[in-house]
C-alpha cells in the first residue's frame, strides 16, 4: 500500500501538530511495510522525521513551484498523487489539496475547532482561512479522522458533517516518553536545568488558552516551585508582571531548548503535573505525564477526561481556578498514598494510546477506506 501524506508540519513544526504527524509516520514505519510518500513543501530544516527504504520525500520542482510553494502544496500535490499511484492520501492537520478526494481515496485528520469555538483567541483572518480550508477537507475527503470524541462532535455541529464519516483515533505520544530512565541520567537533568526536589510541571506554549498563570496563583505563598517548558507569547507578560507583583520571580521558571529525552527525564522527576487549558483538541502532555508516572491536575470538560482517565484530578478552567488547583496540589501532598494510587491509575489507563493501539485504530480507517 502506498500512502501519501502532508508533510509540511512533520518537517517543520516543533509543536503539537508536527508531534502528531512525526509520530503517525514512525508508528507505520515501524509496524507496517507501507511505501510512504511525504509531501514537503519546503527546504528540510528539521531532522525529526526518519527517513527509511520505503519512504520517500517529495519536494517541489521547477522554477515556479519552488517559487510558489503554497501552490503547490494547494493544487499540484494533486497531480503527484496520481502520478505516484497512491492508493490512500492522508492530509495530517485540517486540509486537503484541492480536488485530490476525486482521484484519491482521501482522509483527513482535524485537530481541533477552537477557531471557531474561541474566535476571540484568533485573527479575522486567521478565522476565515481555517474555516475554508477545514470545512473543504470535512467535506470532500472521504473519511475524517478525529483526534477525540469533543472534536468528532465539533464537526458534526459546525460543519453538519455525518458522524458516521468520522472516526475517533487518539493520538499516542513520543517513544521518549515510554522510555525508562537511569537515576544518573535523570541527575544529569536535574543538575543541567537546576531542577528542585519537588515543583509542579507544566508544558505547552504559555499562551491564554493554556491558562498557566491560574497556576502560579495557586503556588502563591507556597514555597512550590513552577517549572514550565513551552514557547512564551505576549500572554507570558502576564504571568511574569504577577511573578513581580508577588515576588515569585525565583519561584516560577521557564525552560527552553529542552530535548525530548530531556523532557521525558523532567516529567519523570516533576512531582506534579498540571495543565488548566481552557480547551484543547486532545492534550498530548496529559498523555506524556501518565507515560512517566507522574499525578495529573487538568482541566474538567473538552476533551480531557477522555485524556486523562479516572486517575487524574479535574478543576473548573473558567471560574475559581487557582483555589481549585491549590485544594488539588495541598491534597495530594498531603497524601503519599493518593499520589502512588494517581500514578499506578494513570500508568494503566495510558496504555490505550500506545504504539500498538494508534496502528490498529489507523490501519482500521485505511482498510475501509480503500475497501
Amino acid at each position: 500500500m502506498r500512502i501519501g501524506f502532508d508533510a509540511k508540519r512533520a518537517f517543520h513544526n516543533l509543536r503539537g501538530l508536527g508531534n502528531y504527524s512525526r509520530d503517525l509516520i514512525r508508528i507505520l514505519q515501524e509496524r507496517t511495510d507501507m511505501e510512504l510518500m511525504l509531501f514537503n513543501p519546503l527546504k528540510r530544516k528539521f531532522l525529526g522525521v526518519k527517513m527509511t527504504e520505503k519512504t520517500t520525500e517529495i519536494n517541489p520542482k521547477g522554477f515556479f513551484w519552488k517559487r510558489f510553494k503554497s501552490l503547490w502544496r494547494l493544487f499540484y500535490i494533486t497531480t503527484l498523487a496520481q502520478k505516484e499511484r497512491l492508493d490512500i492520501y492522508h492530509g495530517l492537520s485540517g486540509e486537503i489539496p484541492i480536488g485530490i478526494y476525486k482521484y484519491v481515496p482521501t482522509v483527513v485528520t482535524i485537530h481541533d475547532l477552537i477557531f471557531l469555538r474561541f474566535p476571540q483567541w484568533y485573527s479575522a483572518f486567521d478565522r476565515k482561512i481555517h474555516t475554508l480550508k477545514f470545512r473543504y477537507a470535512a467535506q470532500k475527503a472521504q473519511h475524517i479522522i478525529a483526534i477525540s470524541e469533543q472534536t468528532k462532535q465539533d464537526i458534526v455541529d459546525y460543519f453538519h458533517i455525518d458522524p458516521n464519516k468520522i472516526s475517533v483515533v487518539y493520538q499516542g505520544c513520543h517513544a521518549a516518553f515510554k522510555q525508562t530512565y537511569t537515576e544518573k541520567e535523570k541527575d544529569q537533568v536535574r543538575e543541567k536545568y537546576a531542577l528542585p526536589d519537588r515543583f509542579v510541571l507544566n508544558v505547552g506554549a504559555i499562551e491564554a488558552r493554556k491558562n498557566a498563570l491560574e497556576i502560579v496563583k495557586a503556588l502563591k505563598g507556597t514555597d512550590l516551585p513552577l517549572i514550565m517548558v513551552g514557547k512564551k507569547t505576549a500572554y507570558y507578560e502576564k504571568v511574569e508582571a504577577y511573578c513581580k507583583e508577588n515576588d515569585m520571580q525565583s519561584q516560577v521558571r521557564v525552560l527552553s531548548d529542552v530535548s525530548m529525552q530531556e523532557l521525558a527525564m523532567i516529567y519523570q522527576i516533576a512531582t506534579i503535573f498540571c495543565y488548566p487549558s481552557v480547551f484543547e483538541g486532545f492534550g498530548i502532555p496529559i498523555i506524556e505525564a501518565l507515560f512517566s508516572k507522574t499525578p495529573v491536575i487538568t482541566s474538567k470538560g473538552s476533551c480531557f477526561e477522555e485524556a486523562g482517565g479516572s486517575g487524574s484530578i479535574y478543576v473548573n478552567p473558567t471560574e475559581h481556578t487557582a483555589l481549585e488547583i491549590r485544594l488539588a496540589i495541598d491534597q495530594l501532598l498531603a497524601s503519599s498514598e493518593r499520589m502512588q494510587q494517581m500514578k499506578e491509575v494513570g500508568y494503566s489507563y495510558a496504555q490505550k494510546f500506545t504504539d500498538e493501539k494508534v496502528c490498529e485504530n489507523l490501519l482500521k480507517v485505511y482498510q475501509e477506506l480503500i475497501s
